[in-house]
This record gives structure tokens, sequence and C-alpha cells, in this order.
């Protein structure tokens, strides 16, 4: 793409969005609005499907211009192709906010869970059944049964999707383009400059794991690190008054796991919303601000029945989960008034009954893709697996590294509720111009840091706001 150069809009469009095409940036980044529109061209009667934003960002979404894809494989129509960069304005072929909500919200999985949906329920209803017939090891074999294939699955990218993180990028490197701008201000992600953030959960299963809860806590509590603690309120054991306090009591975290963690929470709307009614009574009962739902079962369009602060539910890459898709972000986002926190890492049974593997490199590999993007570093360790041996010493060994993170890197360890706060707060702070110098306005600002977007290529670096330096606690950048 000549970004000089205009494209000619087609006869009969008119231009749509823009505001929420600027406030899309201006969200991610708390920075500045631009003056420089974004023209979008109507599109309602284009069929969504895959296409490419340069070359290392699929999207899904409809396109103005150009043929989208039904699959992510093979040759995708490339959206810059089709996009004018002018002083005044640049011309998109496609809709921005659609597209980054298709992507956090899985809606790009629609067709290929439909095409399966009946299977799928058959199979689902009798492993359920079964479950509590079956060993780990029968349990693992059916699992790895399913989960065949998983390797050759194109998109989201394994370990570590970033598309809507990168797709942010591309937009504010147009923007600044158009602008004849080198860099821009805005609020940087995490409090008090860190590089980025991660956070430790633990879903405690059946009544093994709940009685590991209190080791746990001391382990976690020797490397310095507090964790969340996720609990099945009916069915597999009992919750009392005296557990929960036992572990709020220590600086730890409780939240909501599922209602019975039986596959079926998001199986039928009618039983959905019967079941969300009283998950958000033990929201209320437990103190709790957070939930995730069982197996990472999920569909973010019904979270308005919800009445919690923040999620856990949506991987970031879901190739090793029984639901396929992934919300392609590293970073915290909004669903409606809820807060999405994505689990970025693989599970600790996925890595050590599904994979075999019980060492810390794949964890450490996805990680570092967190970390060039200075997203959410999350995990799922469950107490109920990790009270074997081996799997105890590789759960030590990534603890071990994430205190060497915190120490020498500058990551925050943090509990989900202080992220999820944290991240509430920094959507309403902004940026004003004072005495010739950025600073940042709301409440929290005194945490707050401002960084700038500078332009990499087609891409964006960040600096440091005072000396454009990056700072003692970035390492890398975007």
């Amino acid at each position: 793409m000549n970004p000089t150069t205009s494209v000619r809009v087609q006869a009969g469009t008119k231009s749509v969005g823009t505001e929420s095409s600027n406030r899309v940036l201006a969200d991610y980044y708390r920075c500045p609005l631009s003056p420089v529109r974004f023209r979008l061209p109507s599109q309602s009667d284009r069929q969504p499907g895959y296409f490419r934003l340069g070359p290392d960002a699929i999207c899904y979404g409809r396109l103005s211009s150009g043929d989208t894809a039904k699959s992510p494989v093979g040759v995708l129509e490339d959206a810059l192709d089709h996009t004018g960069v002018e002083p005044d304005g640049i011309e998109l072929p496609f809709d921005v906010e659609e597209v980054i909500e298709n992507l956090r919200r899985e809606r790009y999985t629609a067709h290929f869970r439909e095409e399966g949906r009946v299977l799928n329920e058959i199979l689902r209803k009798t492993y359920y059944f079964i479950r509590p017939l079956l060993g780990v090891s029968v349990r693992r074999h059916l699992q790895k049964l399913y989960l065949r294939g998983w390797d050759r699955i194109p998109f989201p990218a394994w370990p570590v999707d970033a598309t809507v993180d990168r797709v942010h990028q591309k937009l504010l490197a147009l923007s600044l383009r158009a602008q004849g701008l080198e860099k821009i201000p805005f609020v940087w992600f995490w409090p008090q400059g860190y590089s980025s953030c991660a956070i430790m959960t633990h879903d405690v299963e059946d009544e093994p794991g709940r009685d590991f809860c209190a080791s746990l806590m001391d382990l976690d509590e020797s490397f310095g690190i507090r964790s969340a603690f996720q609990l099945v309120p009916e069915k597999f054991y009992t919750v009392s008054r005296s557990f929960l306090e036992s572990i709020t009591s220590r600086g730890f975290e409780v939240n909501v796991h599922d209602l019975k963690h039986d596959g079926r929470l998001y199986a039928d709307h009618a039983e959905f919303l019967r079941r969300a009614a009283r998950i958000n009574n033990y929201i209320r009962e437990y103190g709790a601000q957070g939930f995730r739902s069982g197996i990472l079962y999920r569909n973010a369009d019904w979270f308005d029945a919800f009445q919690f602060s923040y999620d856990m539910s949506l991987p970031n890459v879901a190739h090793l989960d029984p639901q396929r898709g992934g919300c392609c972000t590293v970073m915290p986002f909004f669903i409606g008034k809820i807060i999405e926190l994505p689990l970025t890492c693989t599970q600790d049974y996925t890595l050590f009954q599904i994979l075999g593997d019980y060492s810390i490199n794949l964890w450490k590999k996805q990680i570092a893709l967190v970390r060039k993007n200075h997203g959410l570093i999350s995990f799922i360790a469950h107490p109920d697996y990790l009270i074997e041996p081996r799997a105890l010493d590789t759960y030590k060994a990534l603890l071990e590294f994430l205190a060497c993170l915190r120490s020498e890197d500058g990551v925050w360890t943090a509990l989900p509720r202080d992220v999820a706060n944290w991240w509430r707060l920094r959507s309403k702070m902004e940026l004003v111009r004072q005495y010739g110098e950025w600073r940042v306005q709301g409440p929290g600002s005194e945490r707050a840091c401002v960084a700038y977007a500078s332009l990499a290529g087609d891409s964006v670096t960040y600096r440091w706001a005072d000396e454009m330096e990056t700072p003692p606690r970035i390492r890398g950048s975007a």
C-alpha cells in the first residue's frame, strides 16, 4: 500500500462509525482523540469473513472493497490495499469496532461451532454423565482423542495470539502517518510503570484440591505471590464460611467457579439465565468480585446476565480446550460492564496431562510473547493436580521464574481483582496538557504514567514520556 494514495470511495456509500473508530484507539491507549477522521463506508450487505491487515494480522469482519474468505487458510485479501491515507482522513474498508469485537468475543467461531454443534453436544453429555466413573488416565486418553489435530489449527496463532493488539498498533500508525506525527502520548497500560502484569489463579475442582489450598497458599506466599481461588458453589464439595475466611484472611482472593462444573452453564439460554441468577447470589455470599466458568465454556454475548466485576473465562488461544476459539488479545478488555482478564498461558492440567510436558519451557515462551506486547500473563494452576510431586516441582519452578520477573524486569504480580480495578480506573483517565506537559487526570491517576507511542514502520513502539527513552520497567517494545 502507498500511504500517500487515497482509494476511491464506491458510489452510493456513506461514511459511518467515525466517532467509534477514533474511540477504539482512545479507549485502548487512553490517548487524546485524534483530529484525523476514520471514514468507514457502509457495508451492511456484505457477509463477514477472514481478511488480513498487513502480513501479520488476520481479521474477521466485512469488507467494502475486496473479498473475504470463509477460512483463515490460504491467500487472504489485505485490507491495507484498499485503505487510503490523507491528511484529512483515513478511508478504511472495514468497521474497526466490529472487527475487534468479532475477535474479542470470538464471534468468528460461530460458523464452525454450528457445524459440529449436535455431535459436540452428544459427546459433551455422554462425557459428563460417565466422568465420575473415569480415572484420570482414561479421561486423559479421551481428551487427547478429542483434541487431536490441535497443532494444525491456523488461527488464532499458537501459543499466543496478539491480533487485536496489532490491529490497534497498525491503526494508530496510520493515524500518526496521516497527521505527519512521529509520536502520541498515552496512559501507560500498567500502574507505576510496570512493564506487564502477571496473575496466578487456582480453580478448585474437588475435595482433595480444596484440602490442598492451605499448603498452596503457603507455597505462593513463600515466593511473594498472592493468588485467587475459584470455588465451585454446588455439587462437588462443601464451601464453609471458615474455609472462605481461611483464604481471605491471608490476603488471597476468593471467586466463584461456575455453578456445578458440569459443562452445562451455556448449553441452553433459559437454563443459563437461571444459573446466572444463582451465580450472582454466590458472588454476593462469598464477597467475590470475579468469576470463571467450568472447562472455560463461554458465550461473551450472554454476559449481561452476570453481576460480577470481572470474568476470567476467555482463553487467548483455545486450541487445547473443549471449546475452540480464543479472544486474540493479551490485554484486559470490557464486555459491556464486565472486565475480561483473558487466560494467556496454558493450563497446568493441559501441560502435564495432554502435552506430557513437566517443564516450564512452554510457559516461558508464552510469557515472552505476552511481555512483547506488555500484556497480562495469566495462569490457571489446579490444586487438585498439583498434589502430585512432579507437577508441584514444575509449579515451584514457575513461581521462582515469576518472582525473578517481578524483581528484575518490573512485572507486576497482582491479584486479579487489583488488575480489574486498575483497568476500570484507567478506562476513565484522561490526558490533559498543563504547563507544556501531558498529565493524567482521574481517580487513581497518581499511579498512572505517561508514555509515548512512536512510529516504527507499519506499527508503533512505546517510549517513556520524559526523555523519550525506554523506562527502567518497560523492557522491549510492541
